[in-house]
């Protein structure tokens, strides 16, 4: 397994240790402010994960389309995905 994988692993390893905490934290009746707070933090880890996740795919799977001259349709795939990142 590559760099950019392994990253993306511990980074939503990371994100599960922190959604449990946040599920904790709304049981036991905690500030909602401080819960909103920990949601936005697990968000930002899950955006890491996936820019993780899109790196590793420029670096190999796209890159190989290209030596193999079928590029076109991962460039397609690639902004499809950051369409729908966008426009959230």
């Amino acid at each position: 397994m590559n760099t950019e994988k392994n990253k993306a692993i511990q980074t939503l390893k990371t994100s599960k240790g922190q959604i449990e905490g946040i599920i904790k934290m709304i049981e036991n009746e905690r500030y909602c402010i401080d819960i909103s707070h920990q949601i936005t933090a697990v968000q930002s880890l899950l955006k890491k994960a996936n820019l993780l996740i899109l790196k590793q795919h420029l670096n190999h799977c796209v890159k190989d389309a290209f030596i193999n001259n079928c590029g076109e349709e991962k460039i397609n795939e690639v902004m499809e995905t950051l369409e729908k990142i966008i426009s959230k």
